[in-house]
């Protein structure tokens, strides 16, 4: 046995019941009665339509306890450790105090500016045993070349 459903209130069409639209466009709607067709025709809304399923359904009347209460679980947090550092490691930085941060920072600054300077003096020892050679008259490339010079 099929049942059809009403267009307009939901209900259920059993056979040999109801009535069939079909509009312009060839799209069947099915009335179980001749007011849901009176109102259908009359372009009523069945969401504002108290007793239509679908106002039942959209104001959530008539709906179990049980089905209505749905449990949500709690996300719990966990912490874990990034790429470049493990959780102890960024624990112990958490925990550490401004002051401590200051203080490991301006080391860290000093240790960069020392390396510095010792890769500066070595660069001025490299370039002092240098002896300038002897040179004669200065040429260029164009001119080594024979270019519009050398005529």
């Amino acid at each position: 046995m099929k049942l059809e459903i009403d267009s307009f209130s939901g209900y259920r069409i059993y056979p040999s019941k109801g009535r069939l639209f079909v509009r312009g466009d060839n799209k069947i709607f099915r009335f179980a009665t001749s007011k849901n067709e009176s109102l259908f025709l009359q372009r009523k809304n069945p969401r504002k339509i108290a007793w239509t399923q679908v106002y039942r359904r959209m104001h959530k009347k008539g709906i179990t306890e049980e089905v209505a209460k749905k449990r949500s679980r709690k996300t719990v947090k966990h912490q874990r450790g990034i790429v470049g550092a493990d959780l102890s490691a960024i624990l112990a930085r958490r925990n550490q105090t401004a002051a401590a941060r200051l203080q490991e920072r301006s080391q860290a600054i000093a240790k960069a500016k020392a390396e510095k300077k010792a890769k500066e003096e070595k660069k001025e020892k490299v370039k002092a045993p240098r002896a300038p050679t002897a040179s004669g008259p200065k040429v260029s490339k164009q001119q080594m070349k024979g270019g519009k010079s050398g005529r």
